[in-house]
């Protein structure tokens, strides 16, 4: 369940399994200290740490929330638009959502995203080579993040492993982040997109700050620390499904 909604609640399981929360609470303390789980208040997430979790693992969480973030987010892309598409599932679900759009451009560094996107012909395709990550077809590194420099595009859209109260955008490949900033920098206008999830994990190394994001497509609000600080800044926030 953990691994499909991305957070379970100990209320809503004992109410599923017909158990007492303390038993779920029980159960849950223990899957954590074997690592299985993270504990948060009121239920538990998927671990976070210094590690990401498995390709195939992420490319089945939360996979509704990524799909309506896609669609939102691929509405924001006009016809005849150049793209950087980075690293991620979420970014993978935006590919798939512009499988129905005319005469792109789209540099990316995620081999999935190129074999997605080879099904639009009308969509002239460059790969951004260097090390591939054969876990989850990444393409990371210095060559990458300088080949990336060739271009100046419309659009940047970037996914992450985390978000900070602070608004700090995070990861956890040193890097595939600083392809993800050499994308940032050459785009002219950037979007983030990421789920709900990313609220509650944490990952080591710094992409950016949400201030240097144009907009930021999500699936639920704001943890109210991150929404107050967000007020003073000129980020905008689409929430799927939500409006703005």
């Amino acid at each position: 369940m953990a691994r499909q909604r991305g957070r379970v609640s100990v209320v809503a399981l004992a109410r599923d399994f017909g158990v007492t929360v303390q038993t779920i609470r029980r159960d849950l303390a223990e899957l954590a200290a074997n690592g299985q789980l993270e504990r948060v208040h009121g239920g538990a997430v998927l671990p976070s740490g210094v590690s990401n979790t498995r390709h195939a693992a992420r490319d089945g969480l939360n996979a509704h929330a990524k799909s309506a973030i896609a669609a939102a987010c691929a509405a924001s892309i006009p016809d005849g638009a150049s793209v950087f598409l980075n690293i991620g599932t979420t970014t993978e679900a935006v590919a798939r959502a512009l499988l129905g759009h005319r005469e792109l451009m789209v540099v990316t560094n995620n081999l999935n995203i190129a074999n997605i996107l080879s099904q639009n012909a009308g969509c002239d395709l460059v790969v951004a080579g260097g090390h591939l990550r054969r876990a989850d077809g990444a393409l990371v590194g210095a060559l990458t993040a300088s080949m990336v420099a060739q271009f100046k595009l419309d659009y940047a859209v970037i996914g992450c492993s985390a978000l900070d109260l602070s608004g700090d955008v995070l990861d956890f490949d040193l890097q595939e982040v600083a392809v993800s900033r050499a994308i940032l920098d050459h785009a002219r206008t950037s979007f983030l997109v990421a789920d709900q999830s990313k609220f509650t994990r944490n990952a080591p190394v710094r992409i950016a700050s949400l201030t240097q994001v144009d907009t930021f497509f999500t699936d639920a609000p704001l943890p109210k620390d991150l929404r107050q600080r967000l007020a003073g800044w000129n980020t905008q926030v689409v929430t799927a499904g939500l409006g703005r």
